[in-house]
């Protein structure tokens, strides 16, 4: 098994070497030791951290795994309210450039807000190559996406105007139920436990949590800087 391995799409964002590790087995934490770049380690809460806090990680987020199978999802309908495939790629770029603020890149101190938005907003753009993105439309106007993998709840984002209003629960309803028709019988996510809004949302749902992880980064070498 690799103990580190490369991630080309975290790179691109902070212009320096990126990586995870495959487990916190005293080789992979070695590892680190040696290379310069940033790391992540994701792992069971339960596991002792001492080892890998002598090892340069720190803290920086603790992952909820809420699940949903289909016959538990809390449908919620409006006749004003429409899911499409097709949206104007340059509103959704603006609409992802201010929501995304929960992020576990954006609570490390060793990355500039700026990057974190930035891997964000690519996030969504390889999202929107792939086809895998869902536009939500309040009447005629675009008011946020919904970004989806296989089974996987990856991105929601509203739009400023549209926010506080209830929409994400009945948007965030109806795109589920769009991915369940794509044929999966279950579906996950993976959200922050600082964001209690986009908890309280997918509990509303019916998803109820199957589990969770604690996120490490570790930097060697000079922090990332904004171009």
């Amino acid at each position: 098994m690799t103990l580190l391995r490369k991630t080309p799409w975290d790179k691109r964002n902070f212009n320096i070497e990126t990586y995870e590790l495959s487990n916190s087995s005293p080789e992979a934490l070695q590892e680190t030791d040696e290379l310069e770049g940033h790391f992540t380690l994701k792992m069971d809460p339960k596991e002792k951290n001492k080892d890998i806090l002598e090892h340069g990680f720190y803290y920086v987020d603790t992952l909820l795994e809420p699940v949903c199978k289909e016959e538990q999802l809390n449908l919620f309908t409006n006749e004003r309210a429409h899911l499409s495939a097709s949206y104007p790629a340059d509103e959704i770029d603006e609409i992802a450039r201010s929501v995304f603020d929960f992020g576990r890149f954006h609570r490390d101190f060793n990355i500039p807000d700026t990057l974190a938005d930035l891997r964000y907003l690519n996030w969504v753009r390889d999202l929107k190559e792939e086809n895998l993105l869902f536009g939500l439309y309040w009447d005629d106007e675009l008011a946020g996406f919904y970004g989806y993998k296989d089974n996987q709840v990856l991105l929601l984002g509203i739009k400023e105007a549209f926010r506080g209003k209830g929409l994400a629960k009945l948007f965030t309803s109806q795109a589920c139920d769009a991915q369940f028709k794509l044929g999966h019988n279950r579906l996950k996510t993976s959200i922050s436990a600082s964001n209690a809004p986009s908890l309280n949302v997918f509990y509303s749902l019916g998803f109820r949590l199957a589990g969770a992880v604690d996120v490490y980064h570790k930097l060697n070498g000079p922090r990332p800087e904004e171009g």
